[in-house]
């Protein structure tokens, strides 16, 4: 049985009861909203990982994605990429390769991280279709479903699949004429270039049923990708977009009518006055499904500095009610990632998820305690309650002062230390207002 199905029955299982602990909520609050569907544990039966809830309640999710691609294989630097996003926080990873053997790099990947581990088997079938038949749109459509159901196998706990694009919304897309920034999902790009050469629907959303055993058997999330996400903000929530979320919500339901844990992703690039919209709309549309948001960017003027835009979009996202953050690195449209890219990935997304949970979960005591450790020069515990301890104390100590009780910001005109004593806590410990 899956984890809905289980707590459908009235069981607490393992895993709800981690999740409770973990949130600080109640166990039987987190299986109802397991049993309906709103929140989502990816654990996939045939691999130990971490406990990750996903959903209404809990605090903001972060997913880092890694990954070789056609133009750089080195299965030793995923390896390092995989443990830095573990390292700095990651709640999740996404094995996203297209270079390489890549299930032989997947498999060095789970084994060298605790993390529940994405994928998206489409990839791997379109990467086996050139090899062994010269070209991805030659693929036979029975490669998907020996891909999806081999990754479950190996232990993968979430896949992204493209079961959204279909002969409508294909046409649709025809009938818009335009996209400023093209269809920039190589699984959706692959899957319409194959649909188009083959004149057929696509297997995935015609056999949508055999997709959600496969899953559910295994018990593995079914996040329903979105192949048309906007790639340019002047692209959000065209009609295309739009056409495919709908389908999305409708199969989330589904599938989880069927027992399978489901998720929806969205949307890509985004204007900020648009972001609150695009999650009450899924929320809405699926019955608050968990939404994994990707990015979103929020300007396409600011490459190398692409983990800045997706914080903005992120940290509103996350306020407005999202549920799990997909992470974006300073390379983001200019080449692959490095470890270096994935730790200021990871932390600036972090950074975006705490800040819309200030707002969502109304979570401001980390803050607050922050702020009177700061206010007292208390460096040990600014330390340990700041997001990245490491870069923390490095630029402190790199400023020629690193165990001083002031910094050389203000050096002896320090404003905490002209009026010390004057905002601290009275006698019964209380903070004087």
């Amino acid at each position: 049985m899956t984890q809905l199905e289980r707590a459908a029955a009235g069981e607490i299982s393992s895993e709800v009861t981690e999740v409770s602990k973990q949130e600080e909520l109640d166990a039987e609050l987190i299986q109802s909203r397991v049993a309906s569907g709103k929140i989502v544990i990816p654990a996939n039966k045939n691999r130990q990982s971490r406990t990750v809830g996903i959903g209404k309640g809990l605090r903001t999710k972060i997913n880092a994605s890694i990954g070789t691609s056609t133009e750089i294989i080195d299965m030793d630097m995923e390896i390092e990429k995989a443990k830095t996003a573990e390292k700095y926080g990651a709640d999740t990873l996404m094995d996203l390769s297209v270079g390489g053997n890549i299930a032989k790099i997947r498999r060095a990947v789970m084994d060298a991280i605790n993390l529940p581990i994405g994928t998206v088997p489409l990839y791997e079938a379109f990467a086996i279709a050139i090899e062994k038949y010269g070209a991805a749109v030659k693929m036979p459509a029975e490669l998907l479903f020996e891909i999806t159901e081999r990754q479950c196998e190996e232990g993968v706990a979430f896949m992204a699949i493209h079961c959204g694009i279909n002969r409508r919304t294909v046409e649709m897309l025809r009938k818009q004429n335009y996209r400023y920034g093209g269809l920039v999902s190589k699984g959706g790009s692959y899957m319409v270039a194959w649909m188009e050469h083959n004149q057929r629907e696509n297997p995935l959303y015609e056999h949508f049923d055999r997709v959600v055993e496969i899953l559910k058997k295994h018990d593995v999330v079914l996040s329903l990708g979105n192949g048309f996400r906007a790639g340019a903000i002047h692209d959000a929530n065209d009609r295309v977009q739009i056409q495919e979320l709908l389908i999305n919500c409708e199969l989330a339901e589904l599938g989880r009518n069927a027992g399978c844990q489901t998720m929806v992703e969205g949307p890509g690039h985004i204007p900020i006055n648009e972001i609150e919209a695009s999650v009450l709309l899924e929320k809405k549309m699926s019955g608050e499904s968990p939404f994994y948001m990707l990015g979103p960017i929020t300007t396409d003027i600011a490459p190398g500095y692409d983990h800045i835009t997706a914080a903005i979009g992120a940290a509103l996202s996350s306020a407005y009610g999202a549920d799990f953050i997909c992470y974006v690195t300073p390379s983001e449209h200019l080449g692959l990632p490095f470890p270096e890219d994935v730790r200021e990935g990871v932390i600036a997304a972090r950074t975006a998820a705490h800040i819309g949970d200030m707002i969502k979960l109304k979570k401001t005591d980390t803050d607050k305690t922050m702020s009177k450790a700061r206010r007292d020069m208390d460096w040990k515990t600014q330390f340990s309650l700041a997001i990245d301890p490491e870069r923390a104390k490095e630029i402190k100590a790199k400023r020629g002062n690193g165990d001083e009780h002031t910094c050389t910001m203000c050096g002896k005109f320090c404003a905490n230390d002209t009026l010390k004593g004057m905002f601290e806590n009275d006698a019964t410990g209380t903070d004087k207002q």
